[in-house]
């Protein structure tokens, strides 16, 4: 995958689907936590594994090379190897049967790449510079991490609760004041401790 080549950003869907991880070291082991993170199903093929990553559960680990074709029937299949001839394999398999290859570190065999990520709950903030530079995503990651903290979780909550009310109650969850609310003091008032007065804030600019 040429870097400067536009990506179209999404959020993939892994809850109960099998997912390929080729490798076996620590590399290898910190992609198939973040896949099994997202309820995947991940399979890990390599002579050598970890014993740290064979044993994850939800890991099932075959220690052997990779086989051609393998990579068909999987959701989405990631190579943590240092041969650029196995990935260049595993990439050629995954386009032949429609299935996406990342390859880490190896942007050449990738048809997705794998952004920085921040989660604080539901939400998630993602950083990702087209392959150009892992350390500066790393680097944008750390700062967000150090910037968004939990009181970010409680304001999703009472937002949810209040729209999920919204809609138990028969209206439209459509309507102008969540602008409003979220640049009107909410979330100094989560920080300070203030949870009602939070509240209040939304109901009075949705109101």
């Amino acid at each position: 995958m040429p870097v400067d080549e536009p990506l179209f950003p999404i959020n993939v869907r892994l809850s109960g689907y099998r997912c390929l991880v080729v490798g076996g070291g620590q590399v290898a082991e910190a992609k198939a936590r973040k896949l099994l993170a997202a309820g995947a199903i991940v399979d890990v093929v390599a002579p050598h594994i970890l014993d740290s990553l064979a044993v994850l559960q939800g890991v099932t680990a075959h220690r052997r090379p990779y086989r051609k074709g393998e990579a068909e029937g999987y959701r989405l299949v990631i190579t943590a190897t240092d041969d650029p001839r196995v990935n260049a394999a595993v990439f050629a398999d995954g386009e032949q049967a429609a299935v996406l290859v990342n390859s880490a570190d190896d942007p050449e065999n990738c048809a997705f790449t794998l952004p920085a990520v921040v989660r604080r709950g539901p939400i998630m903030f993602t950083v990702s510079t087209g392959g150009h530079s892992p350390a500066l995503a790393a680097w944008f990651r750390r700062g967000l991490e150090a910037d968004i903290g939990p009181e970010y979780e409680t304001l999703l909550e009472i937002l949810s609760d209040e729209r999920r009310q919204l809609r138990s109650d028969g209206k439209s969850t459509e309507i102008p004041g969540w602008q409003k609310a979220l640049n009107s003091g909410m979330l100094e008032a989560i920080r300070a401790g203030r949870i009602d007065e939070a509240k209040e804030i939304l109901r009075l600019c949705l109101s």
